[in-house]
């Protein structure tokens, strides 16, 4: 019988494939290592392949329908209810497979290699901005704690690190300046790959 869906469990290593016919009988259970993922695939008639929105997802489903298949990735809250028994990759992606077929599923768009590698940019900038405000609420609980407070805003680091460096070692010890100026210079770096990354986006 030929295999007109399947629900393909992604992993890192080893994936696993779940295929029914247009009847919905089994016809194709099979563990697949990464690099026979696609020879396998490129051997089937196209088909439905439909896989869960996940990390790497977009990455495999651009692979598949370029081998020509018709490929679906399913929000991972919308296969669980499908899931029959205890969970495994053979559960998971037999639940892929049946989540496929039903007439109101919902999918997910599958993006482009330009489109990702915009999410790439907003997500790393979006890492860098929140590593820089834990940075700067550290230095702020840290010179606190020596006296010296310092309104909110990034825009007060420079004036907050002139005042930090005019101290006395008698207000504030040699190896706490030391450690608070090691923040600053975090900061100042993690500014410069916030503006190489706006500016990469703008480009």
């Amino acid at each position: 019988m030929s295999v007109v869906t399947v629900g393909l469990d992604l992993a890192k290593t080893v994936f696993q494939a779940h295929g029914v016919d247009d009847a919905a009988q089994t016809v194709l259970r099979r563990r697949l290592g990464r690099s026979e993922l696609l020879a396998y695939f490129a051997k089937l008639p196209p088909c439905l392949i439909a896989m869960e929105a996940c990390s790497s997802a977009h990455h495999w489903a651009r692979e598949l329908v370029a081998l020509g298949h018709d490929v679906r990735l399913i929000p991972p809250q919308y296969v669980k209810p499908y899931v029959k028994r205890n969970k495994t990759d053979a559960a998971d992606a037999e639940a892929i497979c049946e989540a496929a077929t039903r007439p109101n599923m919902r999918f997910v768009p599958i993006k482009t290699r330009d489109q990702q590698a915009v999410l790439a940019l907003h997500r790393s900038r979006s890492l860098l901005v929140r590593q820089r405000t834990a940075s700067i609420n550290a230095v702020r609980g840290l010179v606190g704690e020596f006296g010296l407070i310092a309104a909110k805003g990034r825009y007060r680091m420079s004036e907050l690190r002139q005042r930090l460096n005019a101290m006395t070692p008698d207000h504030l010890p040699a190896i706490a300046c030391q450690a608070i100026n090691t923040l600053f210079d975090h900061i100042d770096m993690l500014e410069e790959q916030i503006a190489a990354v706006e500016n990469c986006r703008v480009a």
